[in-house]
This record gives structure tokens, sequence and C-alpha cells, in this order.
């Protein structure tokens, strides 16, 4: 028998408006205090009304555009009930069958195939509160209620743990792009419930299984694939999963445990909440949110190959965080700034400068940034001073040698590269006369070891190289000292 993987998720998403959802409370889910960003509507006090946060209404409008969902030109709040200990109404305010966003689609790429995968809905609601387990019983901490989310919720349209966590990881990139949330897993701002069941090859849906403390990509992945590989033991034993249930994973043991039966939608009782009005978005809104969104990851990663022509492995990490795509970008510019009125800078050397350039982005001022507790948002590094950089290594003005030890001064002073350059004594000896001279003697002072190179020991060769790097205290061009070797010693 051969089955089929059906996966759909559904993420919830805090959204980082001032203020809560329904009240003027400060939005801060997770506070050192408990207890203190707190009011009667968000506690549930007996006769208190909510008001919609209208920022919360434009951040699901954003979502929901960024998934290219239809948006509801008339939208309506429901009571979800259900009795938890952190539900202090005993309800949660949410949509049910007239969400703010519908129909939407986005796609993905696995192992360079493209796969789409529908949205079903992005819908408005208010966060519970929070339990917090002790020796002595349970406390509620109410700081989290009432927190604006967006659910977003997919078409059982995923096949595999691989594809659920790429589309989360494009789905976070998404998110943060917006700015509408930070998206952290670790601080709770995107939380993520996976169901999943197995069918025999384009069967019937068969009951769904819901994973519930999922606060990792990795541990979506890993918890859903362990379910197929339960799941399936189970059909192989001729016993599959007949009833809807909730499993939580557990981390330390690798493997989902049963919590309970999962509730039918008649169980939640929802009704239209009578508190909150229903909401008409007007097309002038969706056009003012349209065009608040700023060029989205999957639009940015084409451009960034195409204009740039840097490998997809690289741009991927650029991508990954808009704050080094934005500056990249600011430095590819100034580049060609720089080099505009420099006719032997063809074409294609500007394209040689751009991987240059990532490379270091990437390679050595990332990890100077990362040890000084910086980002691309706060370098003292200019992005027309890392271009000037660049430029000079390219027209072998500084030693690649010397390329760390520039790039950690830049980043402490916030000083010009030329001057800095000049004032350490980084330039590159390029000079061919000179260089020779110096390889010259290098070879007179070094007779053993010109004679091994030419018995065809030819690891020797970086013994001299070294050599001459030591008497230009490492400013020559290593590739032109190579060459010049060899032609002295008459090798190829």
């Amino acid at each position: 028998m051969k089955l089929e993987t059906v996966i759909g998720l559904e993420i919830h998403v805090h959204l980082n408006t001032n203020s809560k959802m329904f009240c003027s409370c400060k939005n801060v889910s997770e506070s050192e205090e408990p207890n203190r960003f707190v009011c009667p509507i968000c506690m549930g006090f007996p006769g208190m009304l909510p008001v919609l946060n209208g920022k919360a209404v434009e951040e699901a409008i954003k979502v929901g555009l960024a998934l290219n969902c239809k948006i509801a030109s008339h939208t309506t709040f429901a009571r979800k009930s259900y009795f938890y200990p952190d539900l202090p109404k005993g309800y949660q305010i949410s949509q049910y069958d007239e969400p703010i966003c519908y129909s939407g689609k986005v796609k993905v790429f696995v192992n360079g195939e493209e796969k789409e995968i529908g949205i079903t809905r992005v819908h408005m609601e208010e966060d519970a509160a929070k339990n917090i387990h002790t020796a002595d019983g349970t406390l509620v901490d109410y700081t989290r209620s009432g927190t604006p989310l967006v659910e977003i919720v997919t078409e059982p349209d995923i096949r595999t743990p691989q594809e659920a966590r790429i589309f989360l990881e494009d789905l976070q990139q998404t998110i943060r792009y917006i700015g509408v949330s930070n998206a952290d897993m670790e601080n709770g701002d995107l939380r993520v419930d996976a169901n999943i069941s197995l069918r025999e090859k384009d069967g019937k849906l068969n009951p769904k299984t819901e994973i519930k403390n999922l606060n990792s990509f990795k541990a979506v992945e890993r918890a859903l694939a362990y379910e197929i590989t339960r799941q399936t033991e189970l059909w192989e034993v001729g016993k599959p999963i007949v009833k809807q249930s909730t499993r939580g994973w557990n981390d330390a043991s690798q493997e989902t445990v049963e919590q309970r039966i999962k509730e039918d939608e008649a169980d939640y009782r929802y009704f239209p909440e009578p508190d909150v009005p229903p909401l008409k978005i007007e097309d002038e809104l969706i056009e003012k949110m349209q065009g608040a969104l700023p060029e989205l990851p999957q639009e940015k990663t084409e451009r960034f190959i195409r204009q740039f022509e840097l490998p997809i492995e690289q741009v991927r990490i650029i991508i990954g965080d808009r704050s080094l795509a934005e500056y990249v970008e600011n430095v590819f510019s100034e580049i060609v700034q720089w080099n505009a009125d420099r006719s032997d800078i063809e074409a294609r050397n500007t394209f040689r400068l751009y991987k240059l350039a990532a490379n270091y982005l990437l390679g050595d001022f990332r990890n100077i940034l990362v040890e000084e507790k910086a980002d691309f948002r706060n370098t003292k590094v200019a992005p027309e001073n890392f271009a000037e950089l660049i430029t000079m290594l390219h027209r072998e003005e500084v030693n690649r040698n010397a390329m760390p030890q520039v790039l950690r001064l830049m980043q402490e002073t916030g000083g010009d590269p030329s001057a800095i350059v000049a004032d350490k004594g980084f330039g590159q000896v390029s000079d061919d006369d000179q260089l020779r001279r110096i390889v010259q003697d290098v070879l007179v002072e070094s007779p053993a070891e010109v004679d091994k190179a030419r018995a065809g020991k030819l690891q020797v060769i970086q013994y001299l190289m070294g050599m001459v790097m030591a008497k230009t205290k490492g400013r020559a061009n290593p590739q032109k000292v190579q060459e010049m070797i060899k032609e002295e010693l008459g090798i190829k």
C-alpha cells in the first residue's frame, strides 16, 4: 500500500501594534512583572466592552496581501467558547465564517522545484493569557491576554516535513519584511500547530492529528517525521487513525504524546460577537496597505540573482536579513558610483566587484559585527566606505591579507579606508620592478630552496613566497609574487 502524507499548518503571529486587540493596554506579550499591563477588558471583567484596534486591522490586511489573499469587503467577529484557566472570559474573540483575508497562495522552492501552497484564510483574534506552573499550583499572567494575533491557515497542500519547514522559514521572512511582527518563535511571536494525516494515494482525507508545542522549525520537521512513522505503522497493522486528536511534541524524547481529543467546530459553539460590530473594508484602505508593502523576499531574491549575478546560496543568506539586504544594495550602488568614471572597469568587472563585496560582507565583515555585538543597522562602516575599500582591493591598492584589519579599524573608528590604509601601511606593493627586485634578493639568499624547487619540490615555492611577504611586511600581491618566483626559476 502506498500512503500519501497530507499536512496543513496553522500559524499564529503576534502583531506588533502599540496596544492590544480590544483595549488600550500596552501590547507587551512578555513582561518581567506579571500582570502589569492589564485592565478590566483584557482580564474579562463582566460588563466591559471591547473596542477594535484599527492598526491591527491594517496589519492583518498587509499579511493577507503579502500572501496573495483576497481581502474581504465585509468581515465579522465571533465568540469561540472553550474553558481553560488562561481564557478569562471563557471565550475568545476570533473570526469564523467571514475572515478578513481568504483564498491566498504562496510559492516555495524545495530541492530546486517550485511548489504552490494554498492559504485558506488569515483571520484576526485575541491571544489568551499564560499559565505559569509552579510546585504550589498554577498561576495566570494576563499580560499576554488580548494581544493582537493573526492566524494563518494553509490548505492541506504540504506533503513532506521539509516542505513544511521551508514554507515556515519563508513565511517568517515575509512577516519580518512587511514589519508587522518580529516573528521570533523562541519568544512566542510565531507559534505553529501542524495537522497531519495519511491516506491512500489520491484518496479521501482522513481524520487529522494536530501537533502542538512546536517552538522551532526543526521541531516542526522532526515532529512531522515522527508522526509519519507512527501513523504508517498503524496503517500497516490495519489500525489507521479514525478520530481527530491532539498530540504534543516532547523535544527531550523526540516523540509526540497524546494530549486530548480534538474539539470539533460544534464544541466551540461559535456565534456572532455582539460587542464588536461588522467591519467594512474600503478599497482605499486596501490600496493604502498595498502601497505600504515593501519588495517581498521572493521578488527581491529573483531580482538580486538577475541584477547582480550572485549565486543563489549567497542571495538566500542576504535576503534572510532585511537590514543586510538593504546594506548590500547600498554598497553595490556605491560601487557603481566609485567606478563610474573608470574606463577600465567594464560591465563584467562590475559583477566581479559585486561578488568580491558579497564575499567580504558575508565573511570577515559579518564576523567582526558579531564579535562586537553590532549589526548592519548600526555599523560605523558607511556603505560608500565599504564600496571604496572593495574598489581599492580590486585596483590592487590594498593588500588582501590586510583586509580583516582594515575592516576592523573601519568598524571601530568609522574612518575612511584610504586614510586607514595609508596610515597603517596596508597599501599593496604592486609595482613590478620593485617586487621583482625583492623576489630576486630572496632567491639569492635561499640557494638550497631554489635547488629544491628546480628539482620539482614545488611546495618550496610557498616558503619562498613567505620570505617575500615578510620582506614587504605582507604588502606584496601574493599572486604576482608566485608568478615572479616561477618566472625567475624557469618553472611553468
